[in-house]
């Protein structure tokens, strides 16, 4: 038996998955955070059952995102979408709008596509996870996590947080990437009968809060009398990842162009690929596998061009350097193009890179008017 396996058995042996999962909801039951979109464990135990549509909507806006970014998204779309059909009735512009700067584009047009279609079948989710899984923008974890959490229905679902507490728990030794099923077997195993849903909650509430990738808590850990990775010592080596390959550094050049009464020249990029569907300022033709040109030069209409500094933007595959150039255009909009008004510039659906672009030449252009500004008289 390998070394792991000896001190796995050894200090597991006086517990029980059951156990495990006991004291885990018991711990979670004191210690769970407060969600916008989460039913309390003290609420659940009332009878109250959490609303699939805001199940659904957390976890696509918390893919590859943080909780804390998600909270002020999540409130401003369930103000302003309360259901599904709400959702599925609104124009896709006024989805990509409100989507701005949570990345990850395609997660905002496959969150309409799915509200169309659960609307156009009544406007209820399905409860398991095969049937979620036939949704747009639904995979493998959030269906599990729709079905757990929504449903109370057994599902083994597995996120960062609870990948790193499985990880340190059972000491795996086996490189991040190659242990997925091994992960999900074991918690499978510690998932009870009973509270499949806060139990799945209280997996992720153990990795944010205690488990942490730095300096765990492990003192305050519910599990540590159960995890191998104590006793050797350093639990921060679990998970074991594999050494990370450089990205590409990509470059380009944007053009922000200002009409005299202050409105921004932007343009709509193409629904499919990189940022699709999302609003720009005119740039050069980078893309994640090439350069585009990086002088005045390259701009798609003449203007007195002025450098307005450079900045970068990390993509998850490749990084983007983008010159920056300013110029004050009169006249109509170019062919495909449009004059949003200053005011009107922090509602497009502009992404975090553009934002960047419209920042260096102007700053505070994207920031929204307080409702006093809005209301002063110009000078």
């Amino acid at each position: 038996m390998a070394p792991a396996d000896q001190t796995r058995k050894a200090q597991t042996a006086g517990a029980t998955p059951g156990d495990t999962a006991s004291r885990l909801l018991a711990w979670y039951d004191v210690h769970h955070r407060e969600l916008p979109w989460r039913v309390s464990p003290r609420d659940h135990a009332r009878g109250v059952r959490p609303d699939p549509y805001r199940i659904w909507l957390s976890e696509v806006m918390l893919q590859q995102t943080t909780v804390e970014a998600v909270k002020s998204y999540f409130r401003a779309f369930v103000e302003k979408w309360p259901d599904v059909e709400a959702l599925a009735a609104a124009p896709t512009e006024d989805v990509m709008k409100a989507w701005a700067g949570l990345g990850y584009y395609s997660r905002a047009r496959n969150l309409k596509a799915c509200a169309d279609l659960v609307a156009a079948r009544g406007g209820r989710f399905p409860d398991t996870e095969a049937a979620l899984r036939d949704l747009p923008g639904i995979g493998a974890y959030t269906s599990a996590a729709i079905t757990a959490i929504a449903f109370d229905r057994p599902a083994a679902v597995v996120d960062g947080n609870i990948e790193r507490v499985i990880s340190r728990l059972f000491s795996i030794t086996m490189p991040l990437s190659d242990a997925k099923a091994e992960i999900r077997a074991h918690v499978e195993g510690m998932m009870p009968a009973a509270r499949p849903g806060d139990f799945a909650q209280a997996m992720m509430d153990l990795g944010a809060t205690i488990c942490a990738p730095r300096r765990p808590r492990c003192m305050l850990c519910p599990l540590r009398e159960d995890c191998t990775a104590i006793l050797s010592g350093d639990p921060e080596h679990f998970p074991v990842r594999l050494p990370k390959a450089d990205k590409p550094l990509r470059r380009g050049a944007a053009f922000v162009a200002v009409r005299e009464d202050g409105a921004i020249l932007l343009r709509k990029r193409p629904e499919k690929g990189l940022l699709g569907g999302m609003t720009e300022v005119p740039t050069t033709a980078w893309t994640a596998r090439v350069d585009g040109a990086t002088t005045p030069a390259a701009a798609p209409f003449p203007g007195e061009w002025r450098r307005a500094g450079t900045i970068t933007h990390v993509f998850t595959h490749f990084a983007l350097e983008l010159d920056v150039f300013h110029a004050h255009i009169k006249g109509d909009a170019p062919e495909g193009h449009f004059w949003s008004p200053g005011r009107e510039i922090s509602g497009e659906a502009l992404p975090t890179v553009m934002k960047k672009a419209i920042e260096a030449a102007i700053p505070g252009a994207t920031k929204k008017p307080s409702p006093l500004s809005a209301t002063r008289p110009h000078d």
